[in-house]
């Protein structure tokens, strides 16, 4: 028997898309605040601390909860959208930048557990629950675009994360692949996730691929981005002042 509430969706849209969530008369999806489109009649909302997976945990329980998302980043509180009326209803959310909105199934996941980066999050069915997750390599934490905190889904319903650009599922069978630092999205409980130098200190400085990679090893899926959020501000800052940033990189390793 499930513990998450079983949904539907529907993702409308190729670069800035759109998640439609059916529900059910009192099926509930939570979501990252603010992420709403719209909804249909009969759908109510609540904004609540924590994500609802443990119904008789006490309010310490749940600011603690709330608390780790702070950690990451994230909002203190999460929407709760339940469908109080008859027959269906349908609620959208997305992205807050463009890219890809990738739907998960957990119990396809190994250990029903999916680690992301810790803005990933878009929107999962009642009973998913989310916590942090440390990353034990020091070196990740500092270089690894990822950061030191990643975020933790658990459960056994459907789970929504987004991406920047287009995403590539990467299955490795006892293998390592090394990834650009902040394009890693997501990956299966059980890869070992660690930053390493991108090569000699001439390919570091000049060879336009960053200071470090990240290193993903073992057995399982990852999901990789090809645009993060970094990267696509990058992209729009002006010349003059990606040229500054270079310059005082360079000045940093010449004096």
């Amino acid at each position: 028997m499930r513990n998450s509430h079983e949904i539907d969706y529907k993702i409308y849209g190729n670069d800035i898309q759109v998640l439609e969530i059916e529900l059910d008369p009192q099926e509930t999806v939570i979501a990252e605040a603010g992420a709403m489109v719209y909804m249909e009649e009969g759908v109510e909302f609540q904004t609540k601390m924590g994500d609802g997976s443990n119904p008789s945990q006490g309010f310490l329980g749940k600011l603690v909860s709330a608390g780790t998302r702070m950690i990451t980043g994230e909002s203190l509180f999460m929407t709760h959208f339940t469908h109080m009326g008859h027959g269906k209803s349908h609620v959208a959310f997305s992205a807050p930048y463009p890219g890809t909105i990738l739907p998960i199934d957990l119990r396809t996941i190994r250990n029903s557990t999916l680690i992301t980066q810790k803005d990933a999050f878009l929107a999962a069915a009642l009973g998913t629950k989310l916590s942090i997750h440390f990353n034990q390599r020091l070196g990740a934490g500092f270089f690894g675009g990822e950061g030191f905190i990643l975020q933790r889904m658990q459960g056994d319903g459907m789970a929504f994360i987004h991406a920047g650009g287009t995403v590539v599922e990467k299955q490795l069978n006892n293998e390592t692949l090394r990834v650009d630092t902040g394009c890693v999205v997501a990956f299966e409980e059980g890869i070992d996730f660690s930053v390493q130098r991108a090569g000699g200190l001439k390919s570091m400085i000049f060879g336009g691929e960053g200071l470090f990679l990240a290193t993903l090893r073992g057995t399982g899926r990852v999901w990789i981005q090809s645009m993060p959020v970094k990267k696509l501000i990058q992209a729009l800052m002006p010349q003059g002042e990606n040229a500054r940033k270079e310059g005082s990189i360079l000045s940093s390793f010449l004096e």
